[in-house]
Order: C-alpha cells, then structure tokens, then sequence
C-alpha cells in the first residue's frame, strides 16, 4: 500500500510538471508590433518583385530630418532589414543591378534621396561594419511633398506596364520614387522564337499574336499567328475580338468590322456583356 501511494505521488508530480511546461508553451502573450512587418509580390511585365519590410508609424512624431535625419544612412523601416528581390537583371536610374536580393538602405536629403541595394540581407538593420563592396548599386531618386501625412511608412510599386514600374518610398508629407524597367520583351521574344520552332497550340499562336499587336511589331505575323489560333480553337470571341483589333491596325476595317460581328455574335451567346460592349462600340465607329 506504501509504496502504491509513492508511485501515485509521483504521477502526480510529473502531471504537475507537464501542466506547468503546457502553461509556458500555450500561455504566452500575443501583442502587436510596433512597425509591423509587411510583403509585396508583384509581377512586372514577365519579372517576380518581392519586397519584405517592416512599417514603423508616425505617432505624432516628426519624421524626415528629425526621426529620420537628413544626410544619414536609414535601414528603410525598422526591425529587421528591408529587402527586394528581382527574378531578372533590371535597370535602375540607367544602371544595371543583377537578379538576386538586396537589403534596402537610403541617405535621405531635402529634395534627393540616395539608395543603395546592398548584397548583404542579414544585418538586422544597418550593418555593424558598412562594407563598400557589397553595394551592388546605389541610385538618387526624385523626393516629392505629398498634400496628405502617410501615417505608416509605406513602399509600393506603382504605375506598373509592360517593361517597367515605379518604386515608390512614402512616409509622413514625403514620397521619394525610383523608375525601373524589367527585360519583358527579350524574355517575351525568347518565348516566342523558341515556342515557334516546336509545336505551338492554340493559345500560342494567340498570345504570340497579341503581344506583337501591343508592342506594334510585325502585325501581318499577328494576322497570320490569330488566324492560325482562330483555325486550330474553332474561333472563340475573344480571339476573334483580337483579330479584329490586329486586322484594323493593318487598316483593313471591313475584314475587322466582320470579325467585331462575328466576336459580337459568340459574346452574346456566351453571355458575356464585357465583349458585347466592346464589340457594338468597335463596329459603330468603325463603320463610320
């Protein structure tokens, strides 16, 4: 009997121990940060642009050449290090900086920022020991006063199109901004080149087609490239939507009126009101 009320004590002591251990691991506080963290993935043109950063706040604070002073080096947020990533070589200011991910850091001026993009990511903020040789590049950027505060330290990529986008640094009355462009038409070119040497299906053809529309390259390889992606799908309303597009910058309006019809005719049964509307605008000015 003894020793059955040992080992029970002892039972209860290690239940004991398990619920202090639960305590620690499942009872911990959750409050929220200060500057709290933030991620930007962004598509531009055929480039994947990724951007970690943390937000400090305003907080009736002054920022730029007070919190922020003038002429010295800031680590673009707070906490950790701010860091962008490209997928491909892009251009910066006219310069060329190489796919890969750089820490953000910025000297801010009254009317021009410097940026640097430094090829060390793990510096928990500024680095200990500035090292020349990791700035793969370092831009001035354009420094506008905004009519409203941006209470929260916000980067985003603005005004994006085809081969570039605007990067742009916003905090209290301030907002600085890089232009960047992205190496979308040799990529795009690439594709093409290599897809047509195989076995191109449908949706080829078209994409093809539609891209050398936008970028007005040869549009008689377009008309031929619509019509290829028309004949292999039966013609859906969109393409020919496309066709017709490609067929009235050739000037051949009566060949697109037919075809805005024809896309009219599918996007009716289809239901689809977008192209209706499209295709009704196109035809009525078209035939004037």
């Amino acid at each position: 009997m003894y020793i059955w009320l040992i080992k029970k004590q002892k039972m209860k002591n290690i239940y004991s121990i398990l619920i202090i251990i639960s305590g620690f691991a499942f009872g911990q506080i959750e409050t929220p940060q200060p500057s709290p963290l933030a991620k930007i993935e962004q598509v531009v043109g055929l480039t994947d642009v990724a951007i970690t950063y943390s937000r400090p706040a305003v907080r009736n604070r002054s920022i730029m050449g007070d919190l922020v002073p003038f002429g010295e080096m800031w680590r673009a947020g707070a906490n950790a290090d701010t860091t962008i990533e490209f997928s491909d070589e892009v251009t910066i200011g006219g310069q060329k900086l190489a796919s890969g991910k750089y820490a953000v850091f910025i000297r801010p001026g009254e009317s021009m920022w410097e940026i640097f993009f430094y090829t060390k990511t793990d510096n928990g903020g500024l680095p200990d020991e500035w090292d020349p040789k990791a700035v793969a590049l370092v831009v001035e950027s354009t420094v506008d006063i905004l009519d409203k505060s941006i209470e929260s330290f916000t980067i985003s990529i603005d005004n994006l199109h085809q081969n570039g986008a605007t990067l742009n640094f916003s905090w209290e009355n301030t907002q600085a901004s890089l232009e960047f462009s992205v190496p979308t038409e040799a990529k795009a070119m690439a594709s093409i080149d290599k897809t047509m040497k195989g076995t191109p299906k449908s949706r080829d053809y078209y994409n093809a087609a539609v891209y050398y529309r936008e970028v007005d390259k040869d549009l008689n390889k377009a008309k031929k490239w619509i019509a290829k992606a028309i004949e292999m799908d039966d013609g859906k309303y969109w393409m020919y939507r496309q066709q017709a597009l490609i067929l009235k910058a050739l000037n051949e309006t009566d060949a697109a009126i037919e075809a805005s019809k024809t896309s009219l005719k599918l996007a009716t049964e289809a239901g689809n009101q977008d192209y209706v509307r499209l295709n009704t605008k196109a035809i009525a000015e078209w035939s004037k």
